[in-house]
């Protein structure tokens, strides 16, 4: 009998019912505990992703116990068609696999236990944003496994989901299976697809009203962390990287997964056609591949060019100098084709100019032999300057020459209306967890026709990117809500929040803010939330720390996976760039931590006045603060110092984390209280490890 389907005992109280509801109740409480927290991994500098690396991180480990393998081993989280690759690389005997699909969860997971002396070295299978530490004109250092053959950011609350639900299976002492008939035993009520997708507590609410009651929505929103002076609410400015989500979505996930496979097969043919009406693209004329980020979507693209044979023509992608790597490494590594980069002005914006020229060269004159440009392949915002360049121009150049237009739209689609049809556009990449859907969902849009995959391999991607229900529901849900809010009222909101906070920016003695700055810039309607700066005494990850630890507030220092324009603005020579590397390869730790870059806020439905306020009287604070030579020498080099100060609220920062873990993966009465409670009882047992008792 599949354990889902016995009476279950969670912590000390037996839970009447059936074991599968009792299973999902215990799995749902872990994933929102989660949620509460969430926040990109490895990266960022706040609170919550300091929790989201942990639990991440402790999901590997729980996986190695639910095998019985021990630390020679480390566990690579992937999609089922990245999983298959990486498998062609191993001997069958180096490594074990782990499928959420095996224990009847929709997540679209695949956990690799993989001998750590097995694992391919080179180039991995898929390339781009979490997968390098340096990327330079003509090398890179690759991270470390197995970050290196996780490109892009993780399905983190998918992981979580997986990880929770291989305990809730270990402590019921038997493996199990979530099978058809258990799901439909667990759903409170019957629902259709429709009805799953389009129904919330907020219908009949729109515009800026429903904006401000999703705000009140925000799971985790109450949620205190500890600061400086006791504790205050987590303010997240790394909208960027990843977004936090909303009740209405989480319950649009906590329905689907309890759903039949009839069911949740609707669900996906729904979602990708409001996917389509959401984008501007006729399923007449577009279709839709579902990938688990914007990183393997673009790899999905780049290995469609691969295939892709013109005669005696040699390909060509046109790229910029402003790219996120995930839409600059995959180009890197097609066989056959060569990558030709665009310039960019100092605030962002591609020259049109040059790319009319670069594309006639090469497409009408044929000025460079055999060579060819297949694909123009741009970001549509910048992930470093928020820069929105002109799509519709750049899609019309681009035809003129016979190219195809690709965009990677990651920064772009939770923030401007989106017409691929009538911008011309030929391909876009995007990711839900930068549109309010963490669920480890994406996709790749693309004119019917331009795929180069066998039958077979086409198969195979598709049913990977499609095996994450929960994650292609939850991106729907994203979609119709930013609908109904309108994407005018979206723009309109995030340009009164940049604009306030380039002005209390420009007040504060000894900072530099990138990009473009002036609001009066008839620029200025191209400009996004993305905003990087920083403070002439004080290197990048130092302010980061300092902003997190002081007021809470999250951001991102460093390089932003764009280490080439990051390199650019702040003017670091190509031999610096070396040093760097070998640094990397031979004291990585230290050299991780003194790596230039910059300070970067971004802004996204959650953030209001009050956010930005916040953010520029700490700024305020720490720019008139004194600070030692060294601090002030290193920030005038624009690195990172290697050696950040140990503080009392760091520590007490760390007991959060390990209190949320606990909360997530623990097994816990229905009324445990929340974290603020539960690092009270690991203080008084004498665990915790505060400087002084706060709240």
């Amino acid at each position: 009998m599949p354990v889902w389907d016995r009476p279950v005992e969670l912590g000390v109280t037996r839970q009447s019912g059936t074991d599968s509801a009792a299973a999902f109740a215990e799995l749902e409480r872990g994933v929102h505990a989660a949620l509460e927290t969430y926040s990109n991994v490895h990266r960022g500098t706040g609170h919550h992703s300091i929790v989201s690396t942990l639990l991440f991180e402790r999901a590997r480990e729980v996986v190695l116990e639910y095998l019985d393998l021990d630390d020679k081993y480390v566990v690579v989280f992937c999609t089922p068609w990245r999983s298959e690759a990486l498998k062609a690389q191993l001997k069958p005997e180096t490594y074990h696999v782990v499928s959420s699909q095996e224990i009847g969860l929709p997540l679209g997971l695949r956990a690799l236990a993989v001998e750590r002396k097995a694992l391919p070295k080179g180039v991995p299978v898929q390339t781009g944003g979490d997968a390098v530490e340096l990327v330079a004109r003509h090398y890179i250092v690759w991270a470390d496994a197995p970050h290196k053959h996780e490109a892009g950011t993780p399905s983190i609350i998918n992981v979580v989901a997986f990880a929770k639900a291989l305990k809730v299976m270990q402590h019921l002492g038997s493996d199990g299976h979530m099978s058809q008939d258990a799901r439909g035993a667990t759903a409170s009520a019957a629902a259709t697809a429709t009805e799953i997708l389009h129904d919330d507590e907020l219908l009949g609410v729109s515009g800026r009203e429903l904006l401000l009651e999703l705000r009140k929505t925000l799971v985790g929103r109450d949620l205190p962390v500890p600061i400086a002076e006791g504790e205050g609410p987590y303010i997240n400015l790394d909208n960027g990287a990843s977004t936090p989500t909303f009740y209405p979505i989480w319950e649009v996930v906590r329905q689907t997964w309890r759903q039949s496979e009839a069911v949740q097969h609707e669900i996906v043919r729904q979602a990708r056609e409001i996917c389509a009406q959401f984008l501007g693209a006729s399923l007449a004329e577009y279709e839709i591949i579902f990938a688990c980020n914007t990183t393997e979507a673009l790899n999905v693209a780049a290995q469609s060019l691969g295939r892709e044979r013109e005669g005696a023509a040699e390909l060509v992608v046109l790229n910029t100098w402003l790219e996120h790597h995930s839409n600059e490494l995959p180009w890197r590594y097609v066989p056959g084709v060569s990558l030709v980069r665009l310039s960019v002005d100092h605030e962002g914006f591609i020259d049109l100019g040059e790319l009319e020229r670069l594309l006639r060269e090469y497409n009408q004159e044929c000025a460079h032999g055999a060579k060819r440009v297949r694909i123009v392949a741009v970001s549509g915002a910048s992930n470093v300057l928020g820069s929105f360049n002109d799509l519709l121009t750049i899609g019309r150049i681009v035809h003129k020459y016979g190219a195809r237009f690709l965009v990677d739209g990651a920064q772009l689609v939770a923030h401007r209306k989106v017409e691929m049809a009538k911008q011309g556009i030929d391909y876009l990449a995007f990711s839900g967890h930068k549109i309010y859907a963490p669920f480890g969902s994406g996709a790749l849009v693309a004119r019917k026709g331009l795929f180069n995959f066998d039958p077979a391999e086409r198969v195979k991607i598709e049913s990977s990117g499609e095996e994450n229900v929960i994650g292609i529901a939850a991106i729907g849900k994203a979609m119709l809500l930013l609908q109904r809010v309108g994407m005018d009222v979206i723009e309109d909101e995030e340009r009164a929040l940049t604009q306030r906070a380039l002005q209390g920016l420009a007040g504060i003695p000894g900072i530099s803010v990138y990009g473009l700055r002036d609001p009066l810039s008839p620029r200025f309607q191209d400009r996004g939330g993305i905003i990087v700066f920083e403070l002439n005494s004080v290197p990048h990850n130092l302010a980061a720390k300092e902003l997190g630890e002081q007021r809470g507030i999250g951001v991102r220092s460093g390089c932003f996976c764009a280490h080439s324009v990051v390199r650019d603005l702040i003017g670091i020579h190509p031999i610096r760039t070396l040093i760097g590397a070998v640094g990397l390869i031979l004291a990585p730790e230290f050299f991780r931590l003194l790596l230039p870059g910059l300070v970067r806020v971004s802004f996204g439905l959650e953030n209001d006045e009050g956010d930005v306020d916040a953010l520029i009287q700490v700024l305020n604070k720490m720019a008139s603060a004194p600070r030692s030579r060294s601090n002030r020498i290193i920030a005038s080099t624009h690195n990172g110092t290697p050696r950040l100060p140990h503080t009392c609220v760091q520590n007490r920062m760390r007991d959060y984390a390990a209190a949320c873990a606990t909360r997530v993966y623990s097994f816990v009465q229905p009324d445990f209280g929340n974290v603020r409670a539960d690092i009270a009882i690991r203080f008084e047992r004498g665990q915790g490890s505060f400087c002084q008792r706060q709240g």
